[in-house]
């Protein structure tokens, strides 16, 4: 039974406690959704999620962002008013660099898929001791990417 609990179930596990710890609740739930595939016969799963996991959760997160849009809530007068303010210009074109930031984000954890560790890291830390919320992990990479030269 022990073969089955090798050092990254420890990890995991201590990254839940440390995510449940500083209220980091996606980390969480995404921590322990990875203990159970480890620990159930999903574990034959895992190199479908590595592969389209990130894709996967792309794809559901933009359908989250554009439920407004499909139920109606947002009309075509609100969308053209995204044209006739400053502040709104301004969001578009902050929304064009994070998607681009983002981009960059993917491109360096492909390449260097260890850098997710630091940005788990940070984020708990942020989390914990700055009051933060654990958003765009992507972008930090992307930011990253700008500070470390990798693309």
């Amino acid at each position: 039974m022990f073969a089955q609990f090798d050092i990254s179930f420890f990890v995991l596990l201590g990254l839940a406690a440390l995510c449940y710890i500083t209220h980091n609740n996606t980390v969480t739930f995404a921590v322990l959704l990875l203990l159970l595939f480890k620990l159930t016969p999903l574990a034959s799963y895992f190199p479908f999620l590595n592969q389209y996991g990130l894709t996967i959760g792309i794809v559901i997160l933009t359908a989250a962002m554009m439920v407004p849009l499909a139920d109606g809530s947002l009309n075509i007068t609100d969308i053209l008013k995204s044209f006739t303010t400053w502040q709104s210009l301004l969001a578009i074109l902050v929304g064009i660099l994070v998607s681009w930031l983002g981009t960059r984000g993917v491109s360096l954890i492909g390449a260097h898929p260890t850098i997710i560790n630091g940005l788990i890291i940070g984020t708990l830390i942020g989390v914990a001791f700055f009051k933060g919320i654990p958003v765009g992990p992507l972008i930090a990479a992307g930011i990253l990417s700008l500070l470390i030269g990798k693309s």
